[in-house]
């Protein structure tokens, strides 16, 4: 029997905005370099205006790869924003596909080739799949529980798992150049939810956006609640203008952070001011955040399992907030940049 001759795989470039990365930079890298993919590879890390040692960790690992196949580049990043990176990212990358990464996440040994295949198999323009949460410590393990939890992140399946199909969004996304180019780019008034911007658009233009569990990128937490509690602050913020963005894009599980938050401060100003059954809310809120940690917590140590309802009450009480607190004039100037899908000609 004849061997099948060598399929040539498309060459990937990989992109990845970068702020303040010094702790994790190294290692993401590392873990793109050792991807288990025969294709041509390039990285184009795009360094915003970072105070800690993340440029010059770059600029080791471009001297470090310069004589190699795989090489690393770097592109400046002025304003800080992510979309910008990515764009600039983008425009500095040559390959058809492009991988992206953010310089705290760490790809699976298999996760380029698994989702080239992918692309080829589903037709997508853009494929994703699971962010995995892991801690280095009791705080960060009590925070990775909490984001892999239902009662966590609801019935996210780029959190929780699921079963591959087409999707809304998908954490970070492995695209087809053609598609990135076609709609122009990340919109860069999107601050935050700027993934879920451009697959919408994707989407609009008659294109295919595909979960796959096969994909896998391990996420390091936040290190602290203070910084814990900014992100989910962020997330509901723009959740918020994406729903005024794009009406009929809310959901009861994006509806229950800030009705939690109501409930519980008109709970306590009930029980405060007029009678003590009005602390009932808030009671049973922690009590629920409480026996929701139990299982998520097993396995860990008990001084993560201990600091996992703080984990949940922090995400919870921040998105909710800032989903409240969303300005209405954000979102009107985000709304003035919109960019309308570009159809293909077969559209």
């Amino acid at each position: 029997m004849n061997a099948k001759p060598d399929v040539q795989l498309p060459a990937v470039s990989v992109i990845m905005p970068v702020l303040n990365e010094e702790r994790h930079l190294r290692g993401a890298v590392q873990a793109i370099l050792a991807q288990e993919y025969a294709g041509e590879m390039e990285v184009v890390i795009a360094i915003g205006p970072s105070t800690d040692r993340t440029e010059e960790i770059a600029a080791e690992l471009v001297a470090e790869t310069a004589s190699g196949n795989k090489r690393v580049h770097t592109v400046p990043n002025p304003s800080g924003r992510t979309p910008a990176a990515l764009n600039a990212a983008i425009k500095a990358s040559r390959h058809p596909i492009v991988v992206r990464v953010d310089g705290h996440g760490m790809l699976s040994p298999n996760y380029i080739a698994t989702a080239v295949r992918l692309l080829e198999e589903t037709g997508a323009q853009n494929v994703g799949g699971i962010m995995h949460a892991e801690g280095e410590n009791d705080w960060e393990h009590a925070v990775a529980a909490a984001m892999t939890s239902k009662i966590g992140v609801g019935n996210a399946a780029f959190h929780t798992g699921g079963q591959a199909g087409s999707a809304e969004t998908v954490y970070l996304g492995v695209f087809r150049r053609a598609a990135l180019e076609q709609q122009g780019g990340y919109n860069e008034e999107f601050i935050r939810a700027q993934d879920w911007e451009l697959n919408f658009r994707i989407r609009e233009a008659g294109g295919l956006i595909w979960f796959s569990p096969e994909l896998k990128v391990s996420y390091r937490p936040r290190p602290s609640v203070k910084a814990l509690a900014k992100q989910y602050k962020d997330y509901g913020r723009w959740r918020h203008v994406v729903a005024r963005y794009h009406e009929g894009s809310i959901n009861l599980r994006y509806l229950a952070p800030p009705t939690a938050v109501c409930a519980i401060a008109a709970g306590i100003v009930v029980g405060a001011a007029l009678t003590p059954l009005g602390f009932v809310i808030p009671g049973g809120y922690l009590a629920a955040i409480v026996a929701g940690s139990l299982p998520a917590g097993k396995g860990l140590p008990l001084k993560a399992r201990l600091q996992i309802p703080v984990a949940l009450a922090t995400m919870h009480m921040s998105w909710g907030f800032g989903f409240l607190t969303s300005p209405k004039a954000l979102a009107r100037k985000v709304i003035a940049s919109r960019r309308p899908a570009v159809l293909t000609d077969a559209h």
